[in-house]
């Protein structure tokens, strides 16, 4: 954006502004704003935009407001690209935005990517399990349960009986139901003592059968491992190719065919399962499974399945064979994503290494801050890798305390409570320079308005935020325009980086506010008032508290010199005899110049009456000398009413400091009774001292004051004397 149109009517009491920043040449501009003038309201203004509000005026809600902020090419600014910065917000913080932005893309995106390959094998896996089990269960949290203390570490379970899985040979329980077992009704019936009983007098039998079986052998080879044998060697061709299998008993026995082998199994299967004894067992189970409504599912499928009653005296571990003869039917897939996992596991931590390595913008944006800004405390980032890998949302910061050679890590809300304001609004401007290293990051086109940053600052930590606004001016897609209602603040700006075209000052009349070009800023009286002494009455009027102040620090104020100029802000018993020519030589004399005025006899009194008369009807403006030779004659106007009413030469005569407050506090003792003339001067004595006690470093409260009440002042001082002229002063 190279301009900025600035058109804006009855927007939070500016009741008009037309302005353009040309940012062509220079991306900074400087206002200067006297309280009460526009500064706030134009920073609100511009807030409106940024969060796509319209404006209004908040006093006079009837009054018609517009707002027209537009580009060179008179489109409206995006809201995106304003940001308005406040004085202090508390609640302004970093963002998730400005917490990922400021990490390396590239190892957030290869770590993001790793999880997109091992997602998609995962969902191919459980989708072959679910049809595998036909479960409807949230088989995630089953498999890792079953394989370990949690719901919530699936690939820590897959990955805990690889080694098991890879070297078992079959995969028995493979077509089992799963949720008619490991139904909860079902558990629960399990668990019950009198099918504990019960089972463990069928396992009993069972296993005695087992073990005077001609070929079957307790837990190596049982009708399960047989069958599976049968059918594996039939798929493979084994008997088609004439092999055969030999049986060893009490006598040796060869297989010539599945048939065969099936035949065999079968038969012993049998024998074992038609045992009276084992009968009337597994009926007492029958009965008991009978007399639970709940578990009828479960009592069907165990009648067809009574070879896994056995396996329901331990469920957990069962459970596991289950699931293991789930992942062996499906090994290629479970293969597939458990190497993928691991894999990227390996990957992983080398990224985290990477990352905990790294060095990035949070550190530079910290970096700033503890170089930069002077607080009691140094700023860490505590979770920096969880948040350049996307773990964690939000970069949290550590605080550590320092105090001498001590050192404490401390909490931000304690740490809250220690702090200065000063010290507070550093930490809030930390804020602030994460943001704007982010937008910096993205390249986003912005407007700043910075509106009074460094208020309440000291001056170590003034200076860092002027250095970091320079920064910011010197980004190519950085704008600024920074107000303040500070005149140090402002001339400091304008020597740094600011150029004097692009200082303004802001004045506000009944019809609006208007943005000049600024003056004074750097030492008015030198680069202005000076050369134009004997030219121009106003700038010579202006000039004399600065002269009186050289003189005060080179000679003193016992100096006759002195002492003569303050005769000239103050009502004494010279005052009215103290000509041009008495000015020109103190000031010939501490300048080591030769100038003359004219009418060089003409007294100096009448000259600063006449030149504040004049002020009466001048154009709004900076009109800084204005102010100056306002105040000089409300003060001495007001001075010689009282000391005229006084009428006491020698209590006069005896002041010699804060004159205008002790004729005061004498008047109030004998004129108690002059409310209106008392209450007028006590307006002087608030409006007037700073405005003339003024040097070439401090003069910023004269600024402050507007034209407006100092000529109404000016007025009801004049008012009090009705008829009096500027040489009867």
């Amino acid at each position: 954006m190279k301009k900025l149109n600035v058109d804006l009517e009855n927007c939070y009491g500016i009741k008009k502004l037309q302005a353009q920043f040309d940012f062509s040449q220079h991306e900074s501009y400087a206002i200067y704003a006297p309280n009460g003038s526009m500064k706030s309201c134009l920073a609100q203004t511009f807030k409106d935009v940024a969060d796509a509000t319209a404006s209004k005026d908040r006093i006079f809600p009837a009054r018609v407001c517009s707002r027209k902020i537009t580009d060179e090419n008179g489109v409206d600014l995006p809201k995106e690209g304003v940001l308005v910065v406040r004085p202090y917000d508390e609640v302004f913080g970093h963002t998730e935005k400005t917490s990922t932005l400021l990490v390396d893309s590239n190892l957030r995106t290869e770590y993001e990517e790793l999880h997109i390959e091992i997602d998609k094998s995962k969902g191919i896996f459980l989708k072959a399990l679910k049809e595998q089990s036909g479960s409807k269960k949230d088989l995630e949290k089953e498999i890792s349960s079953t394989f370990t203390k949690s719901d919530d570490e699936f690939y820590r379970a897959l990955i805990r009986v690889k080694d098991e899985l890879l070297a078992q040979k079959n995969a028995p329980f493979a077509n089992i139901r799963y949720d008619t077992i490991f139904d909860e009704k079902v558990l629960s019936f399990l668990g019950t003592k009198d099918f504990k009983t019960a089972i463990e007098n069928y396992i009993k039998k069972y296993n005695e059968l087992l073990a005077a079986s001609t070929y079957f052998k307790k837990g190596t080879f049982n009708y399960y491992n047989a069958a599976t044998i049968a059918k594996s060697l039939a798929d493979n061709g084994f008997f088609d190719a004439k092999h055969t299998v030999n049986l060893n008993a009490n006598e040796k026995l060869e297989i010539t065919s599945q048939k065969q082998l099936e035949e065999l199994i079968a038969k012993e299967k049998e024998g074992i399962s038609n045992d009276k004894d084992l009968r009337k067992k597994f009926a007492d189970i029958e009965k008991l499974i009978t007399k639970n409504m709940n578990v009828r599912d479960f009592e069907s499928y165990l009648a067809e399945h009574e070879e896994l009653l056995p396996k329901l005296a331990n469920i957990e571990s069962f459970k596991e064979e289950i699931w293991k003869s789930y992942f062996k039917a499906q090994i290629e897939l479970y293969k597939d994503l458990s190497e993928k996992y691991q894999a990227a596991e390996k990957r992983k931590k080398e990224i985290e290494e990477e990352a905990g390595k790294q060095r990035t913008q949070w550190e530079s944006v910290i970096e700033i801050f503890n170089n930069r800004f002077f607080v009691p405390f140094k700023l860490t980032a505590k979770n920096r890798v969880p948040v350049i890998l996307g773990q964690e949302p939000m970069l949290s910061l550590g605080f550590t305390f320092e105090d001498g050679g001590d050192q404490a890590p401390v909490e931000k809300a304690a740490l809250m409570q220690v702090l200065s304001t000063g010290e507070r609004k550093a930490l809030y401007v930390l804020n602030i320079i994460f943001e704007v290293e982010a937008r910096k990051k993205a390249k986003q086109e912005t407007v700043f308005v910075f509106d009074d940053i460094a208020d309440s600052f000291d001056y170590k930590n003034k200076y860092a935020i002027i250095q970091y606004l320079k920064d910011i001016a010197e980004e190519p897609y950085f704008n600024q325009i920074i107000l303040t209602h500070n005149f140090d603040f402002f001339r400091t700006i304008n020597s740094r980086f600011v150029s004097y075209p692009h200082c303004l000052m802001a004045s506000k009349s009944s019809t609006g506010v208007a943005l000049k070009q600024a003056t004074g800023i750097q030492n008015v009286f030198v680069k202005d008032w000076k050369p134009n002494f004997f030219k121009d009455p106003r700038k010579k009027i202006a000039s004399i508290p600065f002269i009186r102040n050289i003189i005060e620090y080179t000679k003193g104020d016992k100096d006759a010199d002195f002492i003569k100029l303050t005769s000239l802000l103050h009502w004494k018993n010279d005052s009215a005899a103290i000509t041009q020519t008495d000015l020109d030589t103190i000031y010939n004399a501490v300048f080591d110049t030769t100038g003359t005025s004219t009418d060089g006899k003409r007294p100096v009194i009448d000259i600063i009456h006449q030149e504040a008369s004049k002020c009466l009807d001048a154009g709004d403006g900076i009109n800084f000398e204005n102010k100056i030779v306002l105040s000089i004659a409300i003060r001495i106007a007001a001075e010689q009413i009282m000391v005229k009413k006084i009428n006491d030469a020698k209590f006069v005569a005896g002041i010699d400091s804060n004159q205008t407050p002790k004729l005061l506090e004498k008047f109030k003792e004998l004129f108690r009774g002059d409310v209106g003339t008392i209450d007028t001067i006590q307006q002087v004595i608030l409006m007037t001292p700073e405005n003339i006690h003024l040097n070439s470093f401090m003069y910023e409260p004269i600024l402050d004051m507007s034209d407006e009440h100092l000529r109404k002042l000016y007025e009801r001082v004049l008012a009090l004397n009705p008829g009096a002229q500027l040489n009867q002063c």
